[in-house]
Formats: structure tokens, sequence, C-alpha cells
């Protein structure tokens, strides 16, 4: 199983979240690209991080939208969401040359990873730029969802995420920011749930169903209280479930 934080989100002298913490305890890196959040020396610091690490990179792409962190909504024509997602992986690649490795996946962040999993049109831009960048680069989102059918439609590897500290609609949503219940912030029910999805491959709804939950890498978000606690635990947990924690990428 993989472990995923979102890293690099900062921007200038503004620092959110410990990179440097969570990068000694996940096994990939989701690393904003300077649309969302990020900047030029943020993306090389955490590429040069992970690099020495042996934590594998991945891009992630958003909505050109920093005041908003990426989680309003955009309404982009297909050829500009498309090239902006080319724009931000050729960015964060670069930075990982330096350093003698790449970019090994692609995550849509926020507001697109939402819209990409039901919009046909921003899911299509977002398989378009990843098949003409490199083909053979994996895409990390949800199973099941649009933007995944397209991508195998494509012929590309779709590797299915699951969130450990956000809570699920019955439908297999996540539940939205704004509502109540949107994040899992008790450190040990995170690491339960990541421990379910592990070695089950379900997860609890906020309604107390259980729900499948097909994945291959769960998700922190490096920006909630409590991360680094969090993924110490998760990490923990997994490994005495028994679970091999690799790089999916």
């Amino acid at each position: 199983m993989d472990l995923n934080a979102d890293l690099g989100e900062g921007f200038g002298v503004w620092r959110l979240g410990d990179d440097t913490a969570l990068l000694d305890l996940v096994t990939s890196a989701n690393v904003a690209c300077g649309f969302h959040a990020g900047d030029a020396s943020t993306m090389r610091r955490v590429c040069e991080a992970a690099a020495v690490r042996g934590v594998a990179v991945g891009a992630q792409v958003g909505y050109r939208d920093l005041a908003g962190f990426g989680r309003r909504h955009i309404a982009y024509a297909f050829a500009e969401l498309r090239d902006e997602i080319t724009y931000q992986l050729g960015a964060l690649d670069a930075f990982c040359r330096l350093f003698r490795t790449r970019v090994r996946y692609l995550k849509p962040h926020g507001a697109l990873y939402h819209a990409a999993a039901c919009d046909e049109s921003q899911a299509a831009a977002v398989v378009a730029a990843l098949s003409q960048y490199d083909d053979q680069l994996p895409l990390l989102c949800s199973p099941g969802s649009v933007v995944a059918q397209l991508a195998m439609g494509a012929g590309l590897r779709v590797v299915g995420e699951g969130f450990a500290d956000r809570g699920y609609l019955p439908n297999g949503l996540l539940v939205p920011r704004t509502a109540p219940n949107a994040l899992v912030t008790d450190p040990e029910e995170v690491a339960e749930r990541a421990v379910r999805m592990a070695t089950e491959r379900t997860v609890m709804a906020v309604d107390g169903s259980v729900i499948p939950c097909p994945v291959e890498s769960v998700c922190l978000h490096g920006d909630s209280p409590g991360a680094v606690r969090a993924a110490e635990l998760v990490r923990a947990a997994l490994i005495d479930a028994g679970v091999t924690l690799t790089p999916f990428a």
C-alpha cells in the first residue's frame, strides 16, 4: 500500500504543514505546482527532500486559484484547463530533474479533483494533458470516478485513492468541506480507517454504512490539524497490520 500526502502547499514566506516531517513518513508526495499553492522555491525544496528520502513525487495540479487554495470551482474551457495542467506538470518535472528524479504520477487537487470526478469536460482535460505529456504516468484519483473511467479508456494506469482523514457519503463521494463531518480529526480514528482501507478495501460512511473502497494508495492531507501525528499513527498501524508500505509509482 502507498501512503501519500499533499505537500509543498506554502507560498512565499507563508508555510502550511510540516513538509519535512511528513516526507519521513509517506511513500509518495503530492506536490503543489504553483497554481493553487506552492511556488518555485518551495517546489525545489520539496523535490530535493523527497529525492533524498526515496519518496515518489507526484504533480498535484489545480485551478489557478491561490486565494481560494484551489477549492473554488472554475468553469474552464477544455483546452485552457488541459494546457494549464500541462504547464504545472512541466514545471514540477523540471525541479525533479535537478535531483535526478522525475514526476511519477499526477493527482488533481481540491475543486478540480471533485469536478473531474463527475464533469466529463474537465475530466477529459486532465486525461488529455496527462496522455500528451507522458502516457506512462499513472493518474491518482477516486476509483470509479468519471476521470478514472476516461483515463482507463485512454490506456492510462489508474490508481485508486482513499482518504483516511475525510468523511465519505454513502454513495462513495467525499463529504463537502462546507458540511459537518467533512474531516476526521482524531488521529487514532484516521489510523483505523487507513488500516481498514488497506486490508478490507472498505470505508465507513458518515451514516454508518460500510462501502467499497478499492484503493492502492491512502491519502493524508498535510494541511489538516495534527497531520504529522496522524501520519505517524497511520504508518505504525499499517505496518502492525502487516501492510508493506511502498510507492505505487
